[in-house]
C-alpha cells in the first residue's frame, strides 16, 4: 500500500478525475470530425456515447479501474457495463486493455483474466478484442475496459433528462463499491481500530453487487435520468447529473440509503459516505406519476429502491445533512473520499 500511496501524487493533479474546466479545454473541444450519427458525444456526465444506427442505437462506454488492486477484473467488466446499461442499452461486448509490471506478471494475468471471464458469463456478454502487455514503470496493474452495448433509440436514457417535479431515486445503498475496497484492500487498519471482523468480511462481500445492469435495464421506459455513482460518489453523480440537466436537485442526508457496514467502515476512517465511489447503486430521476411503477419494478427483480430527494428549478445539488446544515454543489467533480485517505496518508498501510 505505501507503493501505490507513492505514485498517486504524481503529476499536475492529485488522482481522480480532471476538473471540468480542464476537460473543456483539452478534451471536449478536439473531437476531430464531428459525425451527425453520433446523438450522444463527450460532456460532463454523459460517459456513454450513443451513436445513430438507424433502428437502433449503439452505446459505448471505456473506463480504467485504477483506484483498486483486488477485484481488478471483476470491477473492470462490470463497471464500463454499467455505463452503458444507465443510457438504456443492454450490454453485448467487451474489449479490455489489460497493462501489467513485469513482476508476477503472468500470475496476475492468470488472476484478472479469470475475473474477467466471471464477470462478463454474469452478465453475458463477450470479449470480442483487447490488448495485453507488461509496461514498464508500473507497480500495479492497470485494466482500460471498452464496453459496447445496442438499445431500441427510444429507450435511450440521457443524462441530461431530468425535469423539474422529478423525483431522485437510488438502488441497493450507496458507498458499496468504496466500502468493499476498504474492506479488502485496508483490513489491517480496520482491525487495529476496532472494527469487527464480521463487519469487514461483510463489507468484502458488496464487490458482488456492483452491476447496475438489471437496475437500469427494470426502469428504463421510466427514468428521465440514469447515472452509475463512480469517482466523487452519490455526490458527484448528483451534481454531474444537475449540471447536464440544468436544474437544483435537493436531497436529505437522512433518507439516503445506507448499509450498516458502511456506515461503520466511513465512521471509523472519517470518511464522508456521500463521497465515495459508489458503483452498485443506480442513480435516477424519475416523473412523479411513474416512481411506484418504477419501485414496484425492481422490487419484482429483488432490488430495494428509495426516493431520496427532488428535481427544482435551479441549478446544481443541495445536500441537506442530518443535522440540519446545508451543502451547495455547483461544480461537477467532487474529489473521492477513497483518493483523499490515499492522498492525505491519514491510514498507515500495512
Amino acid at each position: 500500500m505505501e507503493k501505490l500511496f507513492r505514485i498517486l501524487n504524481h503529476g499536475d493533479f492529485t488522482m481522480g478525475k480532471f476538473p471540468y474546466d480542464i476537460l473543456h479545454k483539452f478534451v471536449f473541444s478536439r473531437l476531430g470530425k464531428i459525425d451527425p450519427s453520433v446523438l450522444f458525444g463527450p460532456s460532463i456526465g454523459e460517459d456513454a456515447a450513443v451513436v445513430d444506427l438507424g433502428n437502433i442505437a449503439l452505446i459505448c462506454h471505456v473506463d480504467p479501474i485504477t483506484g483498486a488492486v483486488e477485484n481488478i477484473g471483476w470491477l473492470a467488466v462490470h463497471i464500463a457495463c454499467n455505463d452503458v446499461a444507465v443510457r438504456g442499452g443492454e450490454p453485448r461486448w467487451i474489449l479490455p486493455c489489460i497493462l501489467l509490471p513485469e513482476q508476477n506478471s503472468m500470475k496476475l494475468l492468470d488472476k484478472i483474466t479469470l475475473q474477467i471471464d466471471k464477470a462478463a458469463k454474469t452478465l453475458g456478454v463477450m470479449v470480442i478484442a483487447g490488448h495485453t502487455e507488461t509496461t514498464v514503470g508500473l507497480e500495479r496493474p492497470i485494466i482500460t475496459m471498452t464496453a459496447i452495448g445496442l438499445a431500441p433509440k427510444e429507450k435511450i436514457v440521457p443524462i441530461s433528462g431530468a425535469k423539474p417535479g422529478d423525483v431522485v431515486l437510488v438502488t441497493k445503498g450507496i458507498g458499496l463499491e468504496g466500502t468493499s475496497i476498504l474492506a479488502t484492500d485496508f483490513a489491517h487498519e480496520l482491525r487495529k481500530r476496532g472494527v469487527p471482523d464480521e463487519i469487514t468480511m461483510n463489507a468484502r462481500e458488496f464487490i458482488k453487487e456492483i452491476s447496475v445492469v438489471k437496475d437500469a435495464l427494470a426502469i428504463r421506459d421510466y427514468a428521465t435520468a440514469m447515472h452509475d455513482p463512480t469517482e466523487g460518489g452519490l455526490i458527484g453523480a448528483l451534481t454531474e447529473l444537475a449540471c447536464a440537466s440544468n436544474v437544483l436537485i435537493r436531497i436529505k442526508e437522512e433518507d439516503v440509503l445506507i448499509r450498516r457496514e458502511t456506515e461503520i467502515i466511513c465512521s471509523v476512517l472519517q470518511v464522508d459516505p456521500l463521497k465515495l465511489i459508489s458503483s452498485g447503486t443506480l442513480l435516477a430521476t424519475v416523473r412523479r406519476n411513474l416512481v411506484e411503477k418504477a419501485i414496484n419494478k425492481l422490487q419484482e427483480i429483488g432490488i430495494t429502491a428509495k426516493i431520496i430527494g427532488t428535481v427544482e428549478k435551479g441549478y446544481g445539488v443541495e445536500i441537506i445533512r442530518k443535522d440540519g446544515s446545508i451543502e451547495k454543489f455547483t461544480k461537477p467533480v467532487v474529489k473521492d473520499e477513497l483518493f483523499r485517505l490515499l492522498e492525505e496518508e491519514k491510514i498507515k498501510f500495512k
